[in-house]
């Protein structure tokens, strides 16, 4: 699946954004104001959100599926989304990455799910973290839904904390949070492993 017709031309073979016209540009609020125009039908909003937000998601979607080509693929199946379901975004609720992290996860959780039983043949890292009847992903998503996220997270010391938060809900790879933490690769996952399991153990109490 490629552009929505007439939304611009923004294509999944290279996904990383590009230049941002400003700094200001990949703002939460900035990011919030391109919600009602890119609902009204405004393409140019559209585009700018991907140019924004494009390399982060596409993280998403990799670290789920593990294949660059199907991961193009459910991005462009994102941005669609997105563009179709603007007017449902409600910025009380949740901030726009927030919001479109969860759409791109839901997109690579199922394209994941139709591959069929051999699809967890391979190791996924985040199905692994969880029980694999309940995903990472499923299990943070169905949280945010239910409002009982933000008081499991708060029992999270700081550090495990903000790298779930920014693994899941920013989009960033584990290797690029590993680099930007100069910690071992190993060292995160054991971190994101072990706070995930205490935010399941809190969810499901």
């Amino acid at each position: 699946m490629r552009a929505p017709v007439g939304t611009g031309s923004f294509t999944a073979s290279n996904p990383s954004p590009a230049e941002p016209v400003t700094a200001a540009t990949t703002a939460s609020d900035d990011l919030a104001r391109l919600m009602p125009r890119i609902a009204g039908g405004d393409r140019s909003a559209l585009q700018q959100l991907y140019s924004a937000t494009s390399a982060k998601l596409f993280g998403v979607c990799l670290r789920i599926l593990g294949d660059r080509e199907e991961s193009e693929d459910v991005l462009q199946e994102v941005y669609l989304t997105i563009w179709r379901r603007a007017d449902r975004f409600d910025p009380a609720r949740a901030g726009v990455m927030t919001w479109i992290s969860t759409i791109a996860r839901n997109r690579a959780i199922d394209r994941l799910r139709a591959r069929g039983p051999m699809a967890y043949a391979e190791p996924v890292e985040e199905l692994e973290i969880a029980d694999p009847a309940t995903p990472a992903d499923a299990l943070l998503e169905a949280a945010q839904r239910s409002g009982a996220l933000a008081a499991c997270m708060g029992e999270l010391d700081e550090r495990t904390r903000d790298v779930i938060r920014t693994a899941f809900f920013e989009g960033v790879t584990y290797e690029a949070l590993a680099s930007r933490l100069s910690t071992p690769l190993g060292t995160v996952k054991s971190w994101i492993r072990r706070g995930l399991l205490k935010l399941r153990g809190c969810l499901e109490r």
